[in-house]
């Protein structure tokens, strides 16, 4: 089934957390679903978030040749971000052991690419022509080794995502308000109302 890249499906906050968060349910194995199972949703994905993503991307789209060629490198990148930042999130700390195999995965996808990036304005580089997807979530993950994205990362408290708190006090708990927020909310709602509810069909 094909899957709708809405913008809710862009709420970590970078485009390599963004594709950390396209396995679902990661802490559920009897519900949990990777939606790269379909290697055409890797060129999906790279359209979708050239759009959601492009001012992280200094207006820079993201291209796939050949979606079948390049998953193994691009699930690479996802499965070491994750881990790396995850633990980051969960325990404020960078677990070395993390990092060789995400500085491989990262050198992959930045193997045979041939722009320059980080330059003023020009995050990915130059926008008038566009970077291998691969190429481009090496360049995100990387950019988030800073003390501030560092110390901003979270997991939502309703889907287990990751995200980047950019609120001023730091205290988001969801990685999108107007989904995961609400969701927790009506929840919330409900367990308070039942009791109640319980109580007077029981009077």
């Amino acid at each position: 089934m094909a899957v709708t890249w809405t913008q809710h499906r862009f709420s970590g906050g970078a485009l390599a957390l963004d594709a950390a968060n396209t396995v679902v349910l990661r802490d559920d194995v009897a519900r949990t679903f990777d939606r790269f199972d379909d290697p055409v949703e890797i060129a999906r994905f790279a359209e979708a978030a050239s759009d959601f993503r492009a001012e992280e991307l200094g207006g820079r789209a993201l291209a796939v040749a050949d979606p079948h060629r390049i998953a193994p490198t691009v699930i690479a990148i996802r499965e070491t971000t994750d881990r790396l930042f995850r633990g980051v999130a969960s325990e404020g700390l960078v677990a070395t052991t993390a990092l060789p195999d995400f500085l491989e995965a990262c050198a992959a996808g930045l193997r045979g690419d041939h722009s320059s990036v980080a330059a003023p304005g020009k995050p990915f580089g130059d926008p008038a022509t566009p970077i291998a997807l691969e190429a481009a979530l090496a360049v995100s993950a990387l950019s988030l080794m800073t003390q501030d994205s560092l110390r901003r990362l979270r997991i939502c408290r309703n889907c287990n995502w990751l995200f980047l708190d950019r609120s001023r006090n730091g205290s988001r708990l969801w990685c999108d308000m107007a989904v995961c927020g609400n969701r927790q909310k009506a929840r919330r709602h409900y367990r308070r109302r039942k009791p109640a509810t319980e109580e007077h069909e029981h009077a």
